[in-house]
């Protein structure tokens, strides 16, 4: 008999759950990297070098962040935190950093575009990736189309906050 259950995001179910999908990190790492787009305001001689730079170092930084609370957070009194189980938590929270990808190609890319702010695009790429993360997740979660869709609209109505900060600050 098929195995009808939805597949997972990585490897197998971590012990003591179900089967179950993880997309928040690919979520987070969107929004995050949405959210340095939109804080920096970068004029510097190589802007979009800084602004690569930028996303590449924050996902790296947010992703060791993640990787030692997850660890400080599950530890157990008197038992050490062996390399086996870094990691694995370090492989689970790796789409922290594979979500500024895109972003940072997009500031690649846009001269080629021909897009005259390499910034907003890759907003609009941070943005559009969240919202897909999110729906690709709630549908590999068994939720319905309506479920999915409530929270593509709530993770791009997030993504919109950040791009109206951006507006907001001027940059």
């Amino acid at each position: 008999m098929p195995d009808s259950r939805p597949p997972t995001a990585r490897g197998p179910a971590p012990e003591g759950t179900a089967d179950r999908t993880d997309y928040a990190g690919a979520v987070y790492g969107s929004m995050l990297a949405a959210s340095v787009i939109a804080a920096s305001g970068v004029h510097e001689t190589r802007p979009r070098l800084s602004l690569i730079l930028l996303l590449v170092v924050n996902g790296l930084v947010f992703w060791v962040a993640h990787v030692y609370a997850h660890l400080a957070g599950e530890r157990e009194v008197g038992r050490r935190v062996g390399w086996h189980r870094v990691r694995e938590v370090g492989r689970e929270e790796w789409p922290l950093v594979e979500a500024s990808a895109l972003p940072a190609l997009a500031v690649l890319v846009s001269p080629w575009l021909g897009t005259g702010d390499s910034a907003w695009l890759a907003v609009g790429v941070a943005v559009a990736q969240q919202v897909g993360w999110a729906t690709l997740g709630a549908r590999r979660a068994g939720a319905s189309t309506g479920q999915a869709a409530v929270e593509g609209v709530v993770n791009l109505l997030l993504g919109l906050c950040i791009v109206a900060a951006k507006v907001a600050v001027g940059h």
